[in-house]
């Protein structure tokens, strides 16, 4: 059994419709898999008739009302029946054959605890030249025709190239239950970060997922013929929207590797955050839009992230 775990806060009626089209597509049997929808505080929720038009006949639908992509994603992994589970977001399209290269994989590598593929994008209209730069941001990423593979941690310790470049993100993570239950078993005021809430675009969810599989000895795997395609709106291409995206995703990298013990940039004081700030503005030319100024942003998060959290607060030790 495979359960498709689908996180959604205020959903997008279209995407979420094109999400569930490609999921009845699927070539693995209905009846080998669950879809489970994860109802995240919405404030706009499609109505029962429109899921059962919309949605595979092997939905459930889960609520969670601590806002928050990682509390989300619990929820939905922790209802999920499935020896192998796949986190889809609400704007993900997967390929036909998705589910059943993903049940191949799980059966024809036991080490393997996490695994991804390519996530490709499908845009509302053309992206400028420039933004090519920042698709990483918006979590496409295409690492070629070859499976590639990285080692659990053995006797302890991770691989020493640490936190593998070809990681999955989270759009379409295939996740083993097993190795999915070290993650889900952490308190809920862990150190790392929160990830998605609401319109915060915080992030690390995804890494830290990653890590814990890792550090408890599961290989983490890519695999090209696992397929998606991430819709995205043209406000996500929109200048001020990647500078903000930058600044969370880099501050929230650097939570994620404190809280492992692997961070190689010591902490910094909100004083030297800063300092480096305005000197990354010049070197990152900042006044020079938009390149400039979400390099910039970018190199903010970095120091944002590196600054300790007052001692009590979430996310401190």
């Amino acid at each position: 059994m495979i359960s498709v775990v689908i996180p959604a806060h205020n959903p997008d009626p279209a995407r979420l419709r094109a999400v569930f089209a490609a999921l009845r597509a699927q070539t693995l049997p209905a009846a080998d898999w669950e879809t489970i929808l994860v109802d995240n505080a919405s404030e706009r929720w499609p109505g029962e008739r429109d899921l059962a038009a919309w949605a595979p006949a092997n939905l459930a639908v889960v609520r969670e009302a601590r806002l928050g992509l990682s509390a989300a994603r619990r929820a939905g992994l922790a209802a999920a029946r499935g020896a192998g589970m796949i986190l889809v977001d609400d704007d993900n399209v997967l390929a036909p054959d998705y589910l059943e290269c993903a049940g191949a994989l799980l059966a024809a590598r036991p080490a393997v605890g996490v695994a991804g593929g390519r996530v490709l994008p499908r845009f509302e209209s053309e992206p400028p030249a420039w933004a090519r730069e920042f698709f990483g941001l918006l979590a496409l990423c295409d690492h070629g025709p070859a499976e590639l593979l990285a080692p659990g941690a053995r006797g302890g310790r991770l691989a020493p190239e640490g936190y593998p470049q070809f990681a999955p993100v989270g759009a379409g993570m295939v996740l083993r239950r097993e190795a999915a239950a070290v993650w889900i078993g952490q308190p809920a005021a862990s150190k790392a970060p929160t990830d998605r809430r609401g319109a915060e675009l915080t992030s690390g969810g995804d890494n830290d997922i990653v890590l814990h599989a890792l550090r408890a000895g599961w290989d983490v795997c890519y695999r090209p013929a696992l397929r998606l395609e991430h819709l995205i709106p043209a406000a996500r291409l929109q200048p001020d929207y990647l500078a903000r995206l930058n600044r969370g995703i880099q501050r929230s990298w650097m939570q994620v590797l404190a809280a492992h013990g692997m961070n190689p940039w010591p902490p910094l004081t909100a004083t030297g955050a800063r300092l480096r700030q305005a000197r990354a503005w010049f070197a990152c030319r900042g006044w020079s839009r938009p390149v400039g100024r979400i390099r910039w942003q970018g190199a903010c998060g970095h120091f944002d992230g590196r600054v300790p959290p007052p001692a009590g607060s979430p996310g401190s030790p």
